[in-house]
């Protein structure tokens, strides 16, 4: 027994000392040298408190090499995520969970356009060799670096990246801006279904009298005038990387700051994930400097600063995305009308690898406008073949070089040519710099349409009736440089007009957009704090009208004694959405009660939920209480149900199943007790590995369409479970461009054993900021670690 206990000893010793070396092997290398190769002079990287490196290079092509390799270091995993999207190929990694998704990818055709674009590419173009200098870096890693502890365990080997994942990227990052697939064929049932009189009241309509974002100078209204509408919303299905959802910037010229300089504001709205989307990195060469935010396995920061200018984006929410009806030859169903007769549909047959599983074999028809989808994306169940049409596939691509022009602009001048070589996705582009000069720039390819056309629905494709009349001229796109009114703003909200008329689009309410505006307006002083508090504000002005306008409908109604409490707790509510409030938990759940009783009659569950995720949802919310509609009735009774009927029934049911879910005592109904986020990693699916990739959860402030949006669901649980909000929140001083402020939702590093995976998560939830460091002194002698390549 000795001997075996000494044997099972020495075991377990080897056991412990093998796993502790296998540990040590998964360590990012933060500290020491490495030798690799594309590497012309020695390049130091200093790592700060957070993990964020600052990377010192003779050169740039050196300076990109080694952003490369430390960018894979601390999220080669993420990289690898990213760049299977757009060629079909998560089903290799995830199994068959992931084959609808690359089915869709499969057929919508991103990597073929990349492949298109590499090769008409300029290859020698700066762009093209410091992004193969990237490459190259990542490339160095995958090769000589530690193997991040997902490859083991799903089993993938590491393989080498290319310029075309850059494009890939790129595509999928176009595409997740937008819901098309699911909001036009949702809306075009609903149409078949009820008729044209229940589609009015979903916030289909432009108001003119809600806050707009105004040209400047004014665009000349002597050209033809039309109306352009949209359906564009943000993604696919649930995927292991974040989605872009919504954002806001404000830009303010020295007019309204206390010290006379620029102060820029800028958060971009990207569904929560592990590893967070954003990957911080300064840049610093003799003839090169950049403070950056880089999406996964790109090489040109989306989001940048330096001393001359900072520059940042919002979602424009155009529409470039239309869905047309095709119509079959009914003697061969290979055929389909076009005005000019019947041609043949093209077909490409394409295989996905399906990890433990059958391989899929899928053959995609495509039509003049594009893919068609019937049996390959969710929502589109129609008998009728639809085809989706969308400018990203179809138009020359030059985001590599828009990307590189943005980041290696010293002035507003240099900075605007960036603006026309952004054809997919819609971007407001934010600019301010150390000259004075601010910016809001309209980027993306905008449509002229035949003025009948409604793209919200699916369109005629036989009859060539509901083609588009002209691809728009960038110049034409909404604008606004150094305005009179001293500031730029974007809030995902409505433009001003173009061609004299208001430019229809799928924009979200005037929520954020009011309150910015309303804020930004009453102080002519602005200092670096109030933007850093600006951008924690959690009031909903909208929200708190709202619930005052179901309360005066209500007023005369017979209530309980609880009831009036509730009524009591709402009349005193400003809006505001902090931890302890009440009110927020009880304006949420009537909420959803009133929109289920408004709805479910006419659609179902089913519909009800996926109007409810649809982007249009946001539109009519809050403006449907204030009117009567036709979906107040109930289909279902004899009688006919008014706005009144709807909502008191639904405030009732709102007490009792707060009373149900929290009990008597209405001081327990806080929001923190419902509202709550967690970053999720892909494997953290698995439960019993959830606690070490999941960051979370965390109770949090905020609500949905508040600066701080913090945005949810609405279902029957009563809990909102935050999948999306601020990516980054980010401020930039050019009085102090050393101490310019930023957070991360999580961390630095993707790697799980780093120091690094979570480090800032509590100080996001509790809306602390940290400094965005650029002072060469300061680097070193605050740095944490301390990288060479050789």
């Amino acid at each position: 027994m000795k001997k075996a206990a000494k044997i099972i000893g020495i075991v377990l010793l080897i056991i412990l000392i093998a796993g502790y070396i296998f540990y040590r092997t998964l360590l990012p290398t933060y500290d020491g040298s490495f030798d690799i190769e594309h590497i012309q002079e020695e390049v130091t990287i200093h790592y700060d408190t957070y993990g964020i490196p600052h990377i010192y290079a003779q050169n740039e092509e050196d300076a990109f090499t080694a952003l490369g390799f430390v960018h894979a270091q601390d999220r080669l995993w993420q990289m690898e995520v990213i760049r299977r999207i757009a060629p079909a190929r998560l089903s290799e990694v995830f199994g068959d969970v992931m084959v609808d998704t690359d089915r869709f990818f499969a057929a919508i055709g991103i990597d073929e356009a990349s492949e298109r674009t590499m090769q008409t590419i300029d290859k020698n173009s700066k762009s093209y060799q410091l992004a193969q200098a990237y490459i190259d870096g990542i490339n160095e890693f995958v090769e000589h670096g530690a193997t991040p502890v997902e490859f083991y365990l799903t089993g993938i080997d590491k393989a080498e990246f290319t310029i075309k994942d850059i494009h890939n990227i790129f595509g999928y990052m176009a595409f997740s801006f937008a819901m098309a697939h699911k909001t036009d064929p949702l809306l075009t049932s609903i149409q078949q279904k009820l008729g044209d009189a229940y589609l009015k009241d979903l916030g289909m309509e432009i108001n003119p009298n809600t806050t707009l974002l105004h040209n400047f100078p004014k665009k000349d209204t002597a050209k033809v005038k039309n109306t352009l509408v949209t359906a564009v919303d943000k993604a696919l299905k649930p995927l292991p990387i974040p989605q872009f959802i919504g954002s806001n910037s404000w830009i303010l010229a020295p007019q309204k700051t206390a010290t006379g300089k620029v102060l820029f504001a800028n958060d971009p709205h990207i569904g929560f994930a592990q590893p967070s989307v954003w990957y911080e990195a300064h840049v610093h060469t003799p003839t090169y400097e950049a403070y950056g935010y880089h999406l996964a396995g790109t090489p040109f920061p989306l989001l940048a600063h330096n001393r001359k200018i900072a520059y940042g984006m919002t979602m424009f929410q155009n529409d470039d995305v239309d869905f047309y009806w095709e119509e079959n030859n009914p003697a061969n169903a290979k055929q389909y009308k076009t005005p000019t007769g019947y041609v043949d549909y093209e077909t490409v047959t394409k295989t996905i690898k399906v990890n433990d599983g059958d391989d899929v074999t899928l053959t995609v028809k495509r039509s003049k406008h594009g893919p068609i989808l019937n049996g390959i994306a969710n929502g589109i169940d129609f008998e009728q073949p639809v085809a989706m049409s969308w400018i990203y596939t179809q138009q020359k691509n030059e985001l590599l070089e828009a990307c590189y022009l943005m980041s290696h602009a010293n002035n507003q001048t240099e900075f605007e040519k960036s603006i026309p070589k952004i054809h997919a996705p819609g971007l407001n582009i934010m600019y301010g710099d150390a000259e004075d000069h601010i910016g809001w720039y309209a980027a993306g390819q905008l449509i002229e349409r035949p003025a009948h056309v409604n793209p919200k629905l699916i369109l005629d494709g036989a009859s060539g009736k509901d083609e588009p009349i002209r691809l728009m001229d960038s110049s034409e796109n909404p604008r606004a440089t150094n305005p009179p009114w001293n500031y730029v703003y974007s809030a995902n909200n409505q433009p001003d007009s173009i061609n004299g008329s208001l430019y229809p689009g799928y924009y979200l309410p005037e929520n954020r957009a009011k309150r910015i505006v309303e804020m930004v307006e009453a102080n002519d002083q602005f200092t670096k704090k109030d933007m850093m508090n600006m951008l924690l504000d959690v009031t909903s002005n909208v929200h708190a009208a709202a619930i005052q306008e179901v309360l005066n409908v209500l007023s005369d109604a017979d209530f309980s004694a609880k009831e009036k409490e509730v009524i009591t707790a709402l009349q005193h509510w400003n809006g505001d959405n902090q931890l302890t409030d009440i009110a927020p938990t009880i304006y949420h759940r009537f909420i959803y009660q009133y929109l289920k009783n408004t709805f479910i009659d006419e659609l179902g569950k089913e519909t009800l939920d996926q109007l409810l995720k649809a982007h249009i949802s946001k539109r009519f919310i809050a403006p449907l209480l204030y009117q009567e509609s036709i979906w107040y009735d109930d289909v279902a009774t004899e009688t006919k149900e008014t706005r009144r009927d709807i909502l008191i029934k639904s405030f009732k049911e709102t007490v009792v199943l707060l009373e149900t879910q929290f009990g008597s005592d209405i001081n327990s109904w806080t929001w923190n007790t419902v509202h709550t986020v967690e970053h999720p990693h892909p494997i953290g699916q698995v439960d019993m590995l959830r606690p070490y990739f999941n960051v979370g959860p965390y109770e949090i402030g905020g609500t949905s369409e508040v600066i701080n949006n913090l945005g949810f669901h609405y279902d029957e649980s009563g809990e909102y479970k935050v999948y999306f909000g601020p990516s980054t929140r980010r401020v930039v001083d050019f009085s102090d461009i050393e101490n310019s402020m930023s957070i991360l939702p999580t961390g630095q590093s993707g790697n799980p054993f780093s120091d690094h995976y979570d480090d800032q998560a509590e100080m996001y939830v509790q809306g602390k900021f940290r400094k965005m460091l650029m002072n060469t002194e300061e680097i070193k002698k605050t740095a944490k670690n301390t990288l060479i390549l050789k």
